[in-house]
């Protein structure tokens, strides 16, 4: 529909309600600072925080690009939309009414949001239906569960409102339609129903499992998670994506834990609805879960708007699985935690189990000192690095070394990075006080070049950034639109260090392709493919195109714009699939061969940066050396053919680090050589093939 126009009244209680720092601390993390906020401005690659938010002024401001209004102004600019739009929704948010000067638009408006009334009261009153069946003699089992199987009080269940779906295919459709007089359409919004396929009406979504009502900030039910009672998959089942639930958007349990976070300001990050559950029945009541992905940057945003500190501690599963989450969350905020804007810790249950079960056998006052001595996610990630490893092994020592140096690259120059380099190095030496000097200096020799890997933007040069794009572009074109070449795909990625792609769609739609064959083969299976070990011939029976289209409809539908030419190339880019191989080593030579570029440039410069010691200056200090130790043991000069030897040794002594970076510069070029020569074949067997 057009935009209304919205009566003054309407925008002026907008502006009188709306607060700039719970406005802009939606999407950007703001950390308090003598009586105004600071934070990272979204408005340019802010390396620091350069935005400075003022509730007096209930204003923002950027000292670095001058982006600067109120909080209407901040999110027409972050969102991208108009002013109305922009009115509207806070209008909403805020529960205030809406003005409209023109009638028929009035209207139209008005039925806008009593649709989204009507969603919340329709999942409301599915929420009591869940809650009186549970004490039915249908949901006998199911509350012999909540209390037996997971030791939860009458008191717990009341404050969770957990319900039971009956085993029926439309016990909640016949209720809400006979009892209610609620549509099946309206309920299928609300993610409460499911079309059968025939087109010949709806089913329930949930049945037979425990209801657990999900709520939003303000204690809105906006969806529910289901717990399969017989062992049916899957076990855990959320609703869909609706107009009401988003869950990129919420936390489970943040309505009850928001008053606690700010308390204790400490924010725990679990992964399952129960272990919310038993962590507040345990008196911990500062505890939110995901709801079933990732965490993402907006739900750690709305965390920190609950701590001053911007403490978080992830509690994630101590599997593999947990692992990848753990990363994934710390990936989403690792550049925040590195600049001082949040702290952020992971906890690790000892014998690998999660926070319900932990609280059954050990209670919650050794949850609360485990909690209270979980690493910062910098040791974490140096312990995952470590674990499994054996360091007498030379291949499995290197490993290490190459993960840790580029761990350790990622700090910033200061005495934090000094700390974990001692640190690491003692880790590697095992104990051996004199090796782990001297591994300390080669770990700062190794980050300080660091980084070799070519990733840094400061050697980037003009137009290379494109070439990158078109480049991972046409890999990614490549593994969706040629099936039986993507295990060799995986593999050429994996042994050029390619798979972490540099362009944020890109990097997002890889993440997607590998959650989604994970699903399908298994976590294992992938890696084994990934490193060569496993023919993987079934990742070709995968419809990724369908599949990535669907799911980023459900879940990114703005990426999904971004992302269409790769699910859906045009004619001219499918004839250029005609030699996937030789294209494959085209391209990953392409990408392989700027990071090789931006090494050669960053190794030139330290290599010139570096003051040579003369040759005159060796001999002097070796004539020197030599005339104290003939002071000392009354003995003449050493033969000139040792001083020749001690010179040279000591020339290469006082300049390692320059000889180090030439040597590192002439082998850089030697490989960017060959990456040529890889690049143009490829590329010219391609354009030699006849014309279909």
């Amino acid at each position: 529909m057009s935009l209304p126009r919205l009566h003054p009244r309407t925008i002026e209680a907008v502006k009188e309600r709306a607060d700039i720092v719970d406005v802009v601390g939606e999407h950007v993390v703001l950390k308090k600072k003598g009586r105004e906020y600071v934070g990272i401005c979204p408005f340019h690659d802010d390396k620091s925080p350069s935005m400075t938010v003022s509730p007096a002024k209930q204003f923002y401001y950027c000292f670095s690009c001058g982006a600067g209004g109120n909080a209407i102004k901040f999110l027409m600019e972050h969102q991208r939309q108009s002013f109305s739009d922009v009115v509207l929704e806070l209008a909403r948010k805020y529960q205030l009414p809406i003005e409209t000067l023109d009638g028929p638009q009035q209207e139209r408006l008005r039925k806008q949001l009593s649709r989204r009334e009507q969603l919340h009261k329709v999942l409301t009153l599915a929420a009591g239906w869940f809650r009186s069946q549970l004490r039915s003699p249908a949901g006998a089992a199911a509350l012999a569960y909540l209390r037996d199987g997971r030791g939860l009080s009458e008191a717990t269940l009341e404050a969770f409102e957990l319900g039971y779906a009956p085993e029926q295919w439309d016990g909640l459709l016949g209720h809400l339609q006979q009892v209610e007089g609620l549509g099946p359409e309206l309920l299928e919004a609300a993610g409460l129903v499911v079309p059968r396929k025939g087109g010949d009406g709806f089913y329930d979504r949930f049945r037979h499992r425990v209801m657990v009502p999900i709520k939003d900030r303000q204690g809105r039910v906006i969806g529910f998670g289901g717990r399969s009672l017989d062992g049916g998959e899957p076990k855990y089942l959320n609703s869909p994506e609706t107009e009401l639930f988003e869950k990129g958007k919420h936390l489970f349990g943040l309505d009850k834990a928001s008053t606690a976070i700010r308390k204790d300001d400490r924010a725990v990050v679990v992964e399952g609805y129960f272990d919310v559950i038993a962590l507040h029945a345990a008196g911990i009541t500062n505890a939110v879960a995901a709801l079933g992905t990732a965490l993402s940057s907006q739900q750690i945003t709305q965390l920190c708007r609950c701590c001053e500190s911007r403490r978080l501690i992830l509690n994630f599963d101590s599997d593999g699985a947990g692992v990848r989450a753990a990363q994934r969350a710390i990936g989403e905020v690792e550049q925040l935690a590195l600049q001082g804007q949040l702290e952020l810790r992971v906890l690790h249950l000892p014998a690998g189990k999660d926070p319900d079960e932990f609280l059954k056998t050990q209670g919650a006052g050794d949850y609360r000192a485990l909690l209270d001595q979980a690493p910062l996610w910098l040791d974490w990630q140096i312990e995952q690095v470590l674990e499994g490893r054996d360091l007498a092994r030379p291949d499995q020592f290197q490993q290490a070394v190459s993960a840790l140096v580029a761990l350790l690259g990622k700090l910033p120059q200061s005495a934090v990075r000094s700390h974990y380099l001692q640190r690491v190095a003692e880790r590697l030496s095992g104990g051996q006080a004199r090796l782990a000097i001297q591994l300390e200096d080669d770990l700062r020799q190794q980050v300080k070049g660091q980084r070799w890997h070519g990733r840094s933007q400061k050697w980037e040069q003009p137009g290379e950034a494109g070439l990158r794009e078109r480049a991972e572009a046409e890999l990614l074109r490549l593994y969706l639109h040629c099936p039986s070449h993507r295990s060799a795909i995986r593999v050429e990625l994996r042994q050029r260090e390619l798979d972490d792609f540099a362009l944020q769609p890109h990097r997002l739609l890889w993440a997607a392709i590998s959650s989604l064959e994970e699903d399908n083969l298994g976590a294992g299976r992938l890696e084994a493919i990934n490193r060569g070990k496993d023919p993987g011939l079934d990742l070709g029976d995968l419809d990724l195109p369908r599949l990535l289209a669907d799911q980023l409809v459900v879940e990114q539908s703005a990426l999904l714009g971004r992302l269409t030419p790769l699910l859906e190339p045009n004619e001219l880019q499918r004839m250029a699939l005609g030699q996937p191989l030789l294209q494959l080593r085209g391209a990953a030579a392409a990408l392989e061969r700027q990071k090789s570029l931006k090494r050669c440039r960053h190794l030139l410069d330290a290599w010139s940066s570096q003051r040579l010691e003369t040759l005159e200056r060796c001999i002097s200090r070796l004539l020197e050396e030599e005339r104290q130790e003939a002071q000392a043991a009354a003995s003449g000069l050493a033969p000139i053919s040792d001083m020749e030897v001690r010179i040279e040794a000591l020339f290469a002594e006082l300049n390692g680090d320059a000889l180090r970076f030439q040597e590192l510069y002439y082998n850089e070029r030697k490989h960017l050589e060959h990456l040529d020569f890889q690049r143009r074949a490829a590329y010219g067997e391609v354009l030699a093939q006849p014309a279909a």
